[in-house]
């Protein structure tokens, strides 16, 4: 149905509690000339809107007649806006003989409308309808097997007639067209929320396509999209912590959705989906009085309401169905559990609240900061810094009707998880007593500040509050006086709360390393794949793509412009950038050395944390900076390290000093080292039981360098324990005498800056140069090999490796719009082809991968997670797209569009100025090679691109990465890609 342009006269929203209502002036009209009787000129529609005192984001929340909420920041950071469509319902609202269905639906409003993602409406119809009725009888048949498969041979085979007529992948292929960037959804208990940063520029086209996507779904292609969801769901199974998670909240909410089914649905309800179902649900809540959009950004309010009222207003609101919350029993005793599975033992222990928008909410939130902050709290310093545990942590679930407290804790070596779950529960026994500083609750709620201050400076944070807002179902004046009540909370208050709420009524998960008896995994079923007709578009993709929008022009970081280089001392350079938006500052002192010159330095910059200096104890002096609103990082990577500060640039002279007595006199302590190694030896085991550490780092690593490499070169077992304290603080004191370069971003000027650092920094007369650079011997990658690991897993993941040339700026651009094209997001032709069209991975990915300094090589790196049985399909899947790239010319318009929107929209800014220009350093570049991008990338054809794939990807050497059970892998299979070796842990990890 075409949507009206015409606006309505408006209905005046209803006040909240301290909102003041406003009302936007109109935009200026022309009067019509004098005459007789002239007509009266039309009265443009007026929005009155909502804003909130002491707002920092100075929003306006508006309320169209139709109910759609509508919340505003205007943030001109860049020439952006991020953008949220929130829908107040999730996986609490599934039915419960159809749980996983929000979340299905989700991936449903992805696939277009009888307008967008179609060729042909009045044919592909029919064809939907027979599949929607088969599924129904599909369901019915769980008792007969052979039914079902004779059905399911039906569905398969008319899925094949639908989809000649569809687009697949259009709103993502449009989206791209715009510049669009993390084009995404999520799910989870009472939420669905789906998000696009635009270009600003192409504000109206994207009210479109949300418009017509909203009020509309077709679930076409819905069997492939149903394999992807399977292959979600089997990753969950191969995550120890899901099925922790999953495990905890069952015995929280034996009752309540948030307990009783999960937001990706059970493998009985996933292998039985009803379309009718997903229709009725999308019917009953994607409605405009249960949906809020939410847009932060460049924005121009009036005009942005008026292209949002014309767009959605027309959308028809309707009742919700009511949400009776059930109401959980009283935990009586503990609740013990246990899980088991591939992956390092925890244990998991959780409490039971009352909903996030109470007084007890805040009061949750204070207390997990006051165990947990990062800095000062009671775990922090307690538990990490001691070195009592090997790590330990709290974090909050909250939701609507219930929230959950979780403490989450490692074991050292030989510790039991009782002992850590024991230690843990006496921290919570200090909170009871009140057993915490006096300073330490107006410290937190200093700090919250400071972080919500850098938190807002991403349009990202600041339309994620409102869509939370939204869900919570309070008004932005409430959520923004949230931040001044939690500034009320006492001391007294806090310990009256934990010896109310905080007693023997938790779950304990004890999550032990074993071989889960009770693994499963969602069953491959037969699928045809089906057209992925690139070059087709819909009647709709032309007309929105009409659209006009005004032209933006790309702004590029000038390094000698937009960086001031100043000097602190001979040899000793300053790169200066100032913060014209708030009083934060960072600070960076970066040294061109790292471990690849002496692999003790990344345990000497760990020790550092448990150290003291002066008159302070390490725990002394972590409290001393959290009192003043500041942090330091000290990172060791293979060829550099970078010491930072950043925080409050009015506490700058007192937290500098206090961090250069730390690096210049750190005081050694025998103890903490000896925990210290202990914990790093156990954390090496740990790393032995990742599989994302074991394929993306230790055989990466292997294949690119050979048994000895970056990741392998550490600090031996024996040579760790024979470290001594005065090693490591002698290298931690030598870092500051190298020659090294200063950054800072922050509010004071240039010459203040360089007056603090002179007095402050303490450097000797002259530096010593930095050691000459070290980096291992890449491998030449000549030989066709497959390397795999054995790991305990429903799934296999596997990555083709092959090695390019080395790294030369000018094939920046060409790599650039090969990546846009050929895998770069759901858009991309390997996207398309092996997640959409063949149904053979959740998720699927290629790039030709740039090194990121001068003088290495780049890769071409290419990743396929799918169940281990569509092994041979997915591998050769990913093959044949990398020998014979398909030519879509419409897709590479859209892949030179996306690139050209995003680059004339996209800012460098705050300190990422600073940092964007070390990494051109490291490139050898001297200015932002995005121009290069910009201007050449719009020039070239499908011969250019055609070009670059016959010389540097089609018929180079691949070696293959497999990770998975050695019980499920097709050796078979995989020895049509090359001699198969095995590589056990011990070749892989070095020990």
């Amino acid at each position: 149905m075409k949507k009206s342009s015409l606006l309505l006269l408006p209905a005046f929203a209803a006040l909240g509690f301290a909102t003041e209502c406003q009302t936007s002036k109109p935009a200026a009209t022309t009067t019509a000339p004098a005459a007789p009787a002239p007509p009266a000129a039309a009265k443009e529609k007026t929005y009155s809107y909502e804003t909130a005192p002491n707002d920092p984001l100075n929003a306006r929340i508006y309320h169209l007649d139709n109910g759609l909420t509508v919340y505003l920041s205007d943030y001109k950071n860049a020439p952006r806006i991020q953008t949220y469509v929130a829908v107040r319902a999730g996986s609490k609202n599934d039915p419960a003989a159809a749980t996983g269905l929000a979340h299905y639906l989700e991936h449903m409003v992805f696939k277009g409308t009888s307008r967008l993602g179609t060729k042909d409406w009045s044919k592909e119809k029919p064809e939907l309808d027979k599949i929607e009725a088969l599924y129904e009888t599909y369901r019915g048949q769980r008792n007969d097997p052979a039914a079902r498969k004779r059905t399911y041979h039906q569905i398969d085979s008319i899925s094949g007639v639908a989809a000649r007529y569809a687009v697949p992948n259009e709103y993502d292929k449009l989206m791209g067209s715009l510049g669009s960037k993390g084009s995404n959804a999520h799910t989870s208990n009472e939420e669905t929320v789906y998000q696009e940063d635009i270009p600003s520029n192409q504000l109206e086209k994207w009210a479109a396509v949300q418009s017509e996507r909203f009020t509309e779904m077709v679930p076409r292609l819905f069997h492939t999209e149903l394999e992807a969801v399977y292959e979600e769901k089997n990753r969950g199974l191969d995550s120890d912590f899901s099925k922790e998670f999953e495990t905890l909240n069952a015995a929280l909410y034996p009752t309540h959705p948030y307990g009783t089914q999960t937001t990706i649905g059970t493998i009985e309800h996933l292998q039985n989906p009803s379309i009718t179902e997903i229709k009725k649900y999308f019917g009953e809540y994607y409605v405009p009085n249960n949906v809020a959009l939410c847009l932060s950004g460049d924005l121009d309010y009036d005009q942005t309401i008026r292209l949002i009222d014309k767009y959605f207003g027309t959308w028809q609101k309707k009742p919700v169905p009511a949400f009776n919350s059930p109401v959980e029993q009283p935990i009586a005793g503990t609740i013990t559990k246990e899980v088991v599975g591939p992956q390092a033992e925890n244990v998991m222990v959780g409490y039971r609240f009352a909903g996030k928008a109470t007084r007890d909410g805040l009061l949750l939130r204070m207390v997990d900061k006051i165990l947990t902050n990062g800095q000062a709290g009671l775990f922090d310093l307690d538990l990490n810094q001691q070195q009592k545990v090997l790590q330990a942590s709290t974090f909050t679930d909250l939701n609507d009707d219930y929230s959950t407290h979780i403490l989450f804790g490692t074991p050292r070596q030989g510790q039991a998880l009782e002992a850590v779950q024991a230690l843990m529960l006496a921290e919570v026994a200090k909170v009871k007593q009140g057993q915490f500083p006096d300073w330490l609750i107006p410290a937190i709620v200093n700090n919250e500040k400071l972080q919500r201050t850098k938190d807002y400076e991403s349009n990202l944070a600041r339309a994620s509050a409102f869509y939370e807002s939204f869900i919570e179902r309070i008004s932005w004046a409430d959520y923004v006086k949230q931040q001044d009540d939690f500034g009320t909370i006492t001391k007294a208050e806090i310990v009256k709360f934990a010896n109310d709420h905080y007693g023997a009524n938790y779950v304990t998960i004890y999550k032990r390393t074993g071989i889960d008896p009770n693994t499963v995994k969602v069953v491959k079923p037969t699928i045809t794949p089906v057209p992925a007709n690139r070059d087709a578009a819909s009647a709709y993709y032309t007309e929105v793509s009409k659209l006009p929008s005004t032209e933006l022009q790309p702004v590029f970081v000038d390094y000698k412009k937009d960086i001031q280089q100043a000097e602190i001392k001979p040899g000793l350079p300053l790169y200066y950038t100032k913060n014209t938006e708030n009083g934060l500052f960072s600070l960076f002192y970066a040294i061109d050395l790292g471990t690849n010159n002496d692999p003790r330095l990344d345990v000497a910059t760990d020790y550092l944390q448990y150290l003291g200096t002066g008159q302070y104890s390490a725990a002394q002096l972590q409290q001393e900076f959290y009192k003043l609103g500041c942090s330091f990082a000290v990172s060791s990577g293979q060829d550099r390290v970078l010491i930072s500060l950043s925080g409050l640039d009015s506490n700058l002279e007192p937290a500098l000093k206090l961090f250069e007595q730390l690096l210049n006199n750190p005081r050694t302590d025998a103890g903490a080292l000896k925990n210290q190694v202990a914990g790093i030896l156990k954390q090496r085991q740990d790393a032995k039981l990742s599989k994302g550490v074991i394929l993306n780092q230790a055989m990466l690593n292997y294949v690119k360098y050979g048994p000895r490499n970056p990741f392998t070169d550490v600090v031996s077992e024996s040579a760790l324990k024979a470290l001594k304290p005065e090693q490591l603080t002698a290298i931690l004191k030598k870092l500051p005498t190298y020659q090294h370069r200063v950054l800072y971003y922050g509010p004071r000027p240039v010459e203040g800056t360089v007056a603090v650092l002179k007095a402050e920094h303490r450097t000797p007369a002259k530096l010593t140069p930095d050691p000459a650079a070290k980096d291992f011997t890449e491998q030449p990658l000549k030989d066709r090999k497959v390397y795999w690991a054995d790991y305990n897993m429903v799934q296999a993941e596997i990555l083709f490796l092959t090695k390019g040339d080395l790294y030369d700026k000018g094939l920046v651009p060409t790599v650039s719009l090969y990546n846009e094209y050929f895998g770069g997001g759901m858009g991309s032709i390997v996207f398309q082809d092996l997640r959409e069209s063949k149904a053979l991975a959740y998720s699927a990915s290629s790039r030709y991968a740039n090194a990121d300094k001068v003088g290495r090589s780049n890769y071409i790196v290419s990743y396929i997670g799918t169940q281990s049985d569509k092994l041979p399909e997915a591998m050769t899947g990913m093959q044949g797209l990398l020998t014979d790239m398909p030519l879509a010319e419409a897709n590479l318009q859209i892949a030179k569009q996306s690139i050209r929107n995003s680059i004339a929209t996209d800012r460098i800014t705050h300190e990422g100025i600073l940092l964007s220009y070390e990494r051109a350093r490291r490139l050898g570049l001297d200015y932002d090679v995005r121009r290069d991008v910009y201007e050449q990338t719009a020039k070239m054809s499908f011969d250019d691109l055609k070009k670059f794939q016959a010389a540097k990807v089609k018929g180079q050497n691949q070696v293959v990465l497999v990770i998975g059970s050695k019980d499920r892998l097709n050796f078979k299979e995989l020895a049509k890609y090359g001699t198969v070796q095995q590589l056990t842990l011990k070749e892989l990890f070095g020990y």
